[in-house]
């Protein structure tokens, strides 16, 4: 049971009282920030672990990640997060960036020069895309300019300019990777915020993408794209966790927050009542890092404008299927760091990754395995989660079978499902997002932050807990969160 807390830490020690509510790397980023802010800082976690999607485990004594395994490593805000919590030294990125896509009955190198799947030149999607396809492609030069207004879905416009199989077979499995979407109904202004640009400032598609990757070029360098953590991405939100309490943070788990009330006792009319269970808490300032369902439930009485559009965010929901192998039977398996599947193409998982291959930590502690995650379920297309653990192996068993001969018997399998794990963004989503945050803050004290607002990626979700916690202890908004949400 939570110890009860009574008093503001305004009023009792002169130093405001920050309380988190959410445990993820959201809320554990804001309670690190709060921190650095001089402020006092309580998390209040309903579940028993830390960490959200973030969830480090293993399977037959190696080390792996049960929901993200890596993070954009051309944002900032993450590796310098992990920087200042001690795991500087045990950033890795990937080992390998060659990845497949299992399309059109057979696995086929990933193309090279696109974004988001949508490419500079035709020739970039050879084998990928039909003849067909490559001939509907080199039309956009002819077209005139797409109206795009003040959003439009990503699969809509590309498909427009370029035709629908770029869609199917690349953009669709790229977006679906990092949203678990549909390309038909992601916002591109919110999702891919350079593509969008380019429909508002050039005629020609594919010449706006060569400009991007003009820009790119220059500016990238040798920076990798992803990062990882040796012993896996998992390892965060823990030493984070740790990083807090060393510093005084108190972080309670199983601590399930049913009630947030305005008390007007703090600074400039904040001060907020927060109950968990049996505990009171009083606050100069609260920042709700959880999925937006649970953020509207927590706001209906305060501000039910807020709640609403909260609600009305829907989440994708998907399975992890992971795999261990005896390296000797698992001699058939490319040398990439696996494949994405195009919903087009009719099968059941919608990716592979060859942990082993990806990741130089996996592979040295690998204990003569090899170690692989399937994916299962996206927005939309979530029947085969109804399937029960044995199945949902099996069927990724098969499909594996199929892209890469694999079809030897796992030593050990495991299934991991996130109900409800991602929020989607659809067309209108920034503004939506606006209106929450006009709501939101309207209530002095009071702000929120995590995956459904930004980006659904760790540095968008370090990025937005650093704004929520600049706007309540005073320091205005974060420089960090730029129009646009990113990974």
């Amino acid at each position: 049971m939570c110890a009860a807390v009574t008093e503001t830490g305004q009023s009792r020690t002169g130093t405001p009282h920050v309380v988190v509510v959410g445990g993820g790397i959201a809320g554990l980023a804001a309670a690190h920030r709060a921190l650095g802010a001089g402020a006092r800082v309580t998390v209040l976690e309903a579940s028993p672990r830390l960490g959200g999607k973030l969830h480090a485990g293993e399977i037959e004594g190696v080390r792996v990640d049960l929901g993200a395994e890596s993070m954009l490593a051309r944002r900032p805000e993450a590796v310098d997060l992990a920087r200042e919590v001690g795991l500087g030294e045990l950033l890795q990125p990937p080992g390998t960036a060659t990845a497949a896509l299992w399309t059109r009955g057979e696995l086929r190198p990933m193309p090279k020069g696109h974004v988001m799947g949508v490419p500079g030149d035709a020739a970039a999607l050879a084998g990928v895309v039909s003849a067909e396809g490559l001939r509907r492609i080199a039309e956009d030069s002819e077209l005139p300019a797409t109206e795009v207004g003040e959003d439009i879905a990503v699969g809509r416009y590309v498909a427009d300019r370029l035709g629908r199989e770029v869609v199917d077979r690349l953009v669709e499995p790229l977006l679906g990777g990092v949203y678990a979407g549909d390309a038909y109904r992601i916002s591109m202004r919110a999702a891919v915020p350079q593509l969008f640009e380019v429909a508002r400032t050039h005629r020609s598609l594919t010449e706006g993408v060569r400009d991007i990757q003009a820009r790119a070029g220059k500016q990238q360098g040798a920076v990798p794209v992803f990062m990882g953590i040796e012993g896996g991405i998992g390892r965060l939100p823990l030493a984070v966790a740790d990083s807090v309490r060393a510093r005084g943070g108190d972080i309670l788990t199983g601590a399930a927050v049913t009630e947030l009330r305005r008390t007007g006792a703090g600074q400039n009319g904040a001060g907020w009542r927060i109950v968990a269970g049996e505990s009171v808490f009083e606050a100069d300032a609260v920042v709700i890092a959880l999925p937006a369902p649970h953020a509207a439930r927590l706001l209906a009485a305060e501000s039910p404008a807020a709640a609403a559009e909260l609600t009305a965010v829907e989440y994708a929901s998907m399975a992890l299927v992971t795999l261990a192998y005896r390296t000797e039977d698992a001699a058939t398996l490319p040398s990439g760091s696996g494949f994405l599947v195009p919903p087009v193409d009719g099968h059941t998982i919608k990716a592979a990754t060859f942990s082993a291959n990806k990741w130089g930590w996996s592979a040295a502690e690998n204990r003569g395995l090899r170690v692989l995650r399937t994916s299962i379920g996206r927005y939309g297309d979530e029947d085969d989660l109804s399937r029960a653990d044995d199945d949902l192996i099996r069927v990724a068993r098969g499909d594996l079978r199929a892209a890469t001969g694999l079809d030897a018997l796992p030593v050990a399998a495991r299934v991991t499902r996130w109900d409800q794990g991602l929020p989607q963004y659809p067309v209108g989503h920034q503004a939506r997002v606006a209106r929450v945050r006009r709501y939101v803050g309207a209530l002095p004290g009071l702000a929120v932050c995590g995956a459904a607002y930004d980006g659904v990626g760790i540095p968008a979700c370090v990025a937005s807990a650093a704004a929520a916690v600049d706007l309540v202890v005073g320091r205005g908004p974060a420089s960090s969160t730029a129009d646009g949400a990113r990974e």
